[in-house]
């Protein structure tokens, strides 16, 4: 049963991956096929920067594979990938996920466009199906359309929402999420915050109010605070990632839409850069299509 489970799973992935597994994984094999000479390593690297992989990554990954090869002519493209595998877990080395601890207060932030919502509603599906009782708080109190989305999740899933009025300021809003999750027991908070341009300072600023909120409502909050981040555009979600980490301490990543991307290869390249973990990747569209981060998985479905 549990075997069943796994390659489920990971077959989701995979098919997930499948873009960019086209994209990187199935270049290479084809490039490696017959002699190996200067022009074909050249080739790998393009084909690793193409892949989002970033250029010192990209050139470190070539480096070593120059070095692996040293003295050969020929080699097989298994053997390749096999390299490439072992080097890119060494990449993905940060430390296993935590068991959320209960109760606890998860902020999640983002540009809009990412998921962000969405992400909110798949956490707290997650969740409730592992038999935690959830609120969600909806302290996007800019855009109309947020608030009406995360109440449809939120009635589709009986999951309670705490929100406010159009325009309010959202820290009250999440004083009253807070104080709701107390007074109910709640063993999760989710609270949804607005689609804040990394680019708007002043945007940036409510945010570090709002978790100077949740730490005096809730001491320790946030216990998490995920940052959303959309797979298909590449470079920019590290730019993002950047400015984001400068006003808020950004515990993971929810990185979404990888069904969708051929840029699956932007992982290694966040992480090499920021030392951020990501947490959950977005599979495809459905409330169950928010997976655990599993770095073999991952790199499996790249290349397999």
């Amino acid at each position: 049963m549990v075997f069943g489970f796994l390659k489920a799973r990971f077959e989701k992935i995979q098919k997930a991956l499948t873009k960019s597994r086209r994209f990187l994984g199935d270049k290479l094999k084809d490039l490696f096929k017959g002699k190996v000479d200067e022009a074909k390593l050249e080739q790998f690297e393009e084909i690793l920067f193409e892949g989002d992989l970033g250029v010192k990554l990209a050139q470190s990954l070539t480096a070593d594979l120059k070095e692996s090869l040293r003295g050969k002519t020929e080699i097989a493209e298994e053997e390749v990938i096999t390299f490439l595998k072992n080097a890119l877990s060494k990449k993905l080395d940060f430390p296993p996920a935590k068991e959320t601890p209960s109760p606890a207060v998860i902020l999640i932030v983002g540009v809009n466009g990412n998921g962000k919502t969405t992400s909110v509603a798949k956490l707290g599906y997650r969740f409730k199906e592992a038999g935690k009782n959830c609120l969600i708080g909806a302290a996007d109190t800019f855009r109309a359309a947020a608030q009406e989305q995360l109440k449809m999740w939120a009635d589709r899933l009986e999951i309670p929402l705490v929100s406010g009025k159009m325009g309010s300021d959202p820290s009250a809003v999440v004083f009253d999420t807070l104080s709701a999750a107390k007074a109910r027991s709640s063993d999760i908070v989710i609270i949804d915050t607005a689609g804040r341009l990394h680019t708007k300072t002043p945007l940036m600023q409510e945010l570090e109010k709002i978790t100077r909120t949740c730490a005096k409502v809730w001491p320790g909050s946030p216990h998490e605070t995920y940052l959303v981040l959309d797979a298909t555009v590449g470079q920019n979600a590290i730019d993002q990632a950047k400015v984001f980490k400068q006003f808020t301490p950004v515990t993971g990543l929810i990185l979404t839409k990888l069904d969708g991307s051929a840029k699956g290869g932007i992982i290694f390249h966040i992480y090499s850069e920021l030392n951020i973990p990501v947490r959950f990747i977005g599979v495809g569209e459905g409330m169950e299509d928010l997976e655990p981060f599993d770095s073999k998985a991952f790199i499996n479905g790249l290349f397999d």
